[in-house]
């Protein structure tokens, strides 16, 4: 089965933004200049471009989101080591999470998979971020969900949850190369939420934000997104307006 296998980053620092997400994240090396925490789930490669990175609104991609079973812990850790991350509080019915940056400006949003203080009392190493990080997303951006969802079906994703967002004109979608069923068939449903950043693998979540349009051609030597790698998949699979292909 296909999974989401590499993001692609293009910045002016390469080096340091390598160093960072080892020292600060915990990441490793997962070869091809690659960095995650494992096999199952989404790596980072980060690529040479001419120029410093300067979010927009316009962005295609977002963020990635890094699961960890102590919210807590991981702010205290990330605070300690001088990165700059919000204080953890609970977003709506969406999730309780913390927003970091980079050292070139990406945002890493960290996040528990249990709403605040529904956390169980899980065995969590110290040592390691929020006592044990996964990639749990890779969130893009699109202005037009009902033409991208068939692409991204037939690409072999299923969907997954579905969690309006009304007050900040946006709604996210959730999908999965995956054989699993959420918890609730009605994909709204609350339930299917802190199961989503439980999966064990990568979500593709979708911010769609209507009537804005993204930047899906940026310059191919510009700091930024340059497109998400998947594996186990045979030629390109044809996502273009999210530019995910096949490579590895």
């Amino acid at each position: 089965m296909p999974k989401l296998d590499t993001l692609l980053l293009r910045v002016k620092n390469p080096g340091r933004q390598n160093a960072f997400y080892r020292r600060v994240f915990g990441m490793s090396e997962q070869g091809s200049e690659r960095l995650g925490y494992g096999s199952r789930e989404l790596a980072v490669r980060f690529l040479q471009g001419d120029e410093a990175y300067t979010p927009q609104p316009s962005d295609l991609f977002w963020k990635i989101t890094i699961s960890v079973p102590n919210i807590e812990l991981a702010y205290d850790q990330l605070k300690a080591k001088g990165v700059t991350v919000a204080e953890p509080s609970q977003f709506r019915d969406v999730g309780y999470l913390a927003q970091a940056y980079d050292p070139e400006g990406f945002n890493v949003e960290i996040i528990e998979p249990w709403f605040k203080g529904h956390r169980p009392r899980p065995t969590a190493d110290a040592n390691l971020l929020g006592g044990g990080p996964h990639i749990s997303l890779l969130t893009l951006r699109a202005s037009d969900i009902s033409t991208l969802q068939p692409e991204i079906l037939e690409a072999g994703m299923k969907p997954l949850s579905v969690q309006p967002v009304e007050p900040y004109g946006f709604t996210l979608y959730f999908y999965a190369f995956t054989d699993e069923m959420p918890p609730k068939p009605q994909l709204e449903a609350i339930e299917n939420r802190t199961w989503v950043y439980q999966r064990p693998y990568t979500v593709l979540e979708i911010q769609h934000v209507a009537e804005l349009n993204f930047d899906t051609e940026p310059s191919h030597l510009a700091a930024g997104y340059v497109g998400a790698e998947l594996s186990q998949c045979d030629g390109v699979v044809q996502i273009p307006r999210l530019k995910i292909q096949g490579g590895r």
